[in-house]
């Protein structure tokens, strides 16, 4: 990998791929807005059954080569919990056909080798209403 951008994108991808295996589908990726950057966007239908309706995940990728100091997920802090919260608040303002839709913030930890790293997926990894 030339550069921690191309890295990015690689993990990002296998993230992408992990979760669409898992039976999310992609709503968008690498949406930018004033306070920060969703890194994907899925829609998760495991509530259909339930509610009617698929829950709106919002995906925050985070990738360590080395996990001996923390892993990726220990990286989403209260300040950047607090910018993903405003960027899907811009998101859902954006695109009103989600407006009432179920939403939970989940984290993926990637790490090892970028080509194929190791992915934990922490699933409702914080809430809107924590911050």
């Amino acid at each position: 990998m030339s550069s921690p951008r191309q890295r990015g994108a690689t993990v990002e991808a296998a993230a992408r791929a992990h979760l669409l295996r898992a039976g999310l589908r992609e709503v968008a990726a690498n949406a930018n807005y004033r306070f920060g950057e969703l890194d994907l966007i899925m829609l998760d239908p495991a509530n259909i059954r339930r509610t009617g309706d698929a829950t709106l995940v919002f995906v925050e990728v985070r990738y360590r080569r080395d996990t001996r100091f923390g892993g990726g997920s220990a990286s989403v802090d209260a300040g950047k919990r607090r910018k993903l919260v405003l960027a899907a608040e811009q998101f859902l303002a954006a695109h009103r056909e989600y407006a009432d839709a179920a939403c939970r913030f989940d984290v993926i930890d990637a790490s090892g080798d970028p080509e194929s790293p190791e992915i934990v997926w922490l699933r409702d990894a914080f809430r809107a209403d924590d911050i």
